[in-house]
């Protein structure tokens, strides 16, 4: 995910720039990591559920985004949307009653089960559904919420003070992929973290 989240992109955008034309590498670039998620989730695994509804969801919505072309303060806000739909997905369902970390703990738990009959499915739903568990994907979808709401500050934060150059330009190209490179390693681990405490709750 690294690899085609941070360093392919980077590599075009640093490198490719200038032969392609800036606005060419960037949407090339940007289409990188959501074409390699579209890809795995439609005919790779092919595994069609909420979670991978929501991924393939996010990546649809940064292929859109991509030609928004703008620098500055807008482009600040417009890398941040994504984080800012994660944000209302997680603490939106756990407001609602219906916590996103309940699909998460389902997926674990069948893989770690491998349930092969309707009463197995049965017992697993009956386990997850009980009132402490439930109460456990509460607090795990707000964890992950908060840390949205951290990493798009800091994504916001970074935008704003390192890409400064105006659009279309190979500068911009440069610190887009800089700023890249810094959040695609940062906010993957801590994400994973992140999941990991959501989950242990």
């Amino acid at each position: 995910d690294i690899v085609m989240g941070a360093v392919v992109p980077a590599l075009i955008l640093n490198y490719l720039s200038k032969p392609l034309g800036n606005i060419t590498a960037y949407v090339l670039a940007a289409f990188v990591p959501v074409t390699y998620v579209l890809l795995d989730t439609f005919v790779i695994s092919r595994r069609f559920n909420a979670i991978t509804t929501y991924v393939a969801l996010s990546s649809v919505i940064t292929a859109i985004l991509v030609f928004w072309f703008v620098d500055g303060v807008r482009y600040a806000v417009k890398d941040t949307l994504p984080l800012v739909v994660a944000v209302i997905v997680f603490l939106g369902s756990a407001l609602i009653g219906r916590p996103f970390m309940r699909f998460f703990a389902e997926q674990i738990f069948n893989q770690l089960l491998s349930p092969d009959t309707p009463q197995k499915h049965a017992s697993v739903n009956r386990l997850l559904s009980q009132s402490g568990v439930t109460r456990s994907y509460v607090q795990g979808s707000i964890v992950i919420g908060v840390w949205n709401i951290l990493a798009g500050v800091v994504n916001f934060l970074l935008n704003i003070n390192l890409v400064t150059a105006q659009f279309d330009t190979e500068l911009f190209n440069s610190q887009v992929a800089r700023v890249n490179a810094i959040t695609r390693i940062v906010f993957t681990v801590g994400g994973m973290a992140a999941m990991a405490f959501a989950i242990w709750l």
